[in-house]
């Protein structure tokens, strides 16, 4: 076997993509896609499938993209993943399908497993061609409450199988966290996510948009009307460190500041839902939403933004990729870091913070932060954003109480099915394992439709 080096996607440069909201990677062009899938040497075995959370047949479709069979290629892609272009741009193939390749360590490093979905993905949405039609149509009605990852998935898959379903999103557009959560320069929305729901509408999906269900709509109204309910209602709902401050002018929760630019456009002059945007900003939190936030935040005019986590950059959870795409891009580190407190009379002037440094190993295997003692410092900031995690919001659950919660408020679910404490009402994604990846929302929303499928089947034999 011999070794060769893994092509690199073209990428925006760094002092370019700063100024704007475009897209920072670029992907394969098509000579580099060919070059890239011909390092794949077709495992027998295919250990990249394996880490998969859908099992997309990876081996199969780039040996299609080998034989110049494109259309090949997007067939054996959405048998098991109908988000190929979104899945190929976010999903965190280095710790799943990539970690299992055999060149990772010695052979020139993992095929780019997520850059040859991503091409094979952008090729489907560019295809022009009608959507098929269901071969047949079943008197099965299936409810859909959340249009992300995971209420996607089970949508596609249920009106793909000839089912009647119905989406119904809080939100006045579909996506989930796939438009309020993610940048656009990390996930273009009227490129690829709304294409995405377009192919799904083709299908014959109807959504119910600014529809939120446990007020607008009750869960037993939906259960008179559907044979089945799926809920992918998501984590939408922040968490805080409860340090004082917290509540001046200035502080947002990650997902109200992405949600007010992503969705509301709050980037753009005279709009209704404007965004306050400091010279000097701090992010605490270090995952791939922090990343977004300090990303963001740059873009909108910011001088100085701070990524502030408490342990070291070896710990960060945030995807290599964008930890780097960050530091290019002047995000500047303050690791070993921990806020105790906000400064400031009625808008942040500066957070007070103490220096940290790594202890023994916790329950989670990383090595527990503990506080240096007299080392309290105070970086100047006017503006803070907490991204520290978010868990679901108890709005439905409270609603209807049949559902059965874990302590953390996320739905309890048969891990076989998706069946949630009450029959015929199903669960999937951030709703069921807290906040998690996109794949394994989607994984969830496939395994509940196979369910709902089958008894949709038994019912019209």
């Amino acid at each position: 076997m011999v070794k060769t080096e893994r092509n690199k996607t073209i990428t925006r440069p760094s002092e370019v993509r700063v100024k704007d909201f475009e897209e920072v990677s670029q992907g394969f062009t098509y000579e580099l896609m060919k070059a890239e899938a011909e390092r794949c040497i077709n495992c027998k075995n295919a250990p990249c499938t394996s880490g998969c959370p859908v099992g997309v047949k990876i081996p199969e479709f780039i040996q299609c993209l080998k034989n110049d069979d494109l259309d090949g290629a997007v067939k054996i892609i959405k048998l098991d993943n109908n988000l190929p272009s979104i899945c190929g741009r976010v999903c965190p193939q280095e710790k799943q399908c990539e970690d299992k390749c055999i060149r990772k360590l010695k052979l020139g490093g993992s095929v780019a497993i997520g850059s040859l979905e991503r091409f094979v993905g952008d090729y489907a949405l560019a295809d022009s061609k009608p959507i098929p039609k269901p071969s047949k149509r079943l008197d099965y009605k299936v409810a859909v409450i959340g249009s992300g990852p995971s209420g996607l998935t089970c949508a596609a898959d249920c009106a793909n199988a000839g089912l009647d379903v119905t989406i119904f999103e809080a939100f006045h557009e579909a996506g989930g966290v796939l438009v309020y959560g993610i940048p656009e320069f990390r996930l273009p929305k009227d490129e690829i996510v709304k294409k995405e729901i377009n192919k799904l509408t083709e299908l014959g999906v109807k959504i119910k948009y600014n529809t939120v269900v446990g007020k607008t709509v009750k869960m037993q109204e939906l259960l008179e009307e559907f044979d089945a309910v799926f809920i992918g209602t998501g984590a939408g709902l922040p968490s805080f460190m409860n340090i004082p401050g917290e509540n001046l002018n200035g502080v947002y929760s990650a997902n109200e500041f992405l949600t007010r630019v992503n969705l509301m456009k709050a980037f753009k002059k005279g709009s209704d839902t404007p965004v306050f945007v400091g010279k000097n900003v701090a992010v605490v939190g270090a995952g791939n939403v922090a990343m977004d936030a300090a990303r963001t935040a740059k873009r909108l005019g910011a001088d100085n933004v701070y990524i502030v986590y408490r342990r070291s950059k070896e710990e960060m959870p945030a995807r290599i990729e964008e930890i780097e795409h960050a530091i290019e891009e002047g995000i500047q580190l303050k690791l070993l870091t921990n806020p105790t407190k906000i400064l400031g009379e009625t808008n942040v002037e500066g957070m007070e913070c103490v220096k940290m440094e790594l202890g023994e190993p916790d329950s989670s295997g990383r090595r527990r932060p503990v506080e240096i003692p007299n080392s309290e410092y105070v970086i100047p900031v006017d503006e803070v954003v907490m991204s520290i995690g978010t868990r679901p919001n108890p709005l439905l659950t409270r609603e209807y109480a049949d559902l059965q919660t874990t302590k953390r408020g996320t739905l309890i679910v048969n891990e076989d099915s998706q069946e949630t404490s009450v029959q015929n009402i199903f669960a999937g994604g951030d709703a069921v394992t807290g906040a998690a990846t996109v794949i394994l929302a989607m994984g969830a929303g496939k395994n509940a439709a196979k369910t709902i499928i089958a008894r949709a089947n038994s019912k019209n034999v």
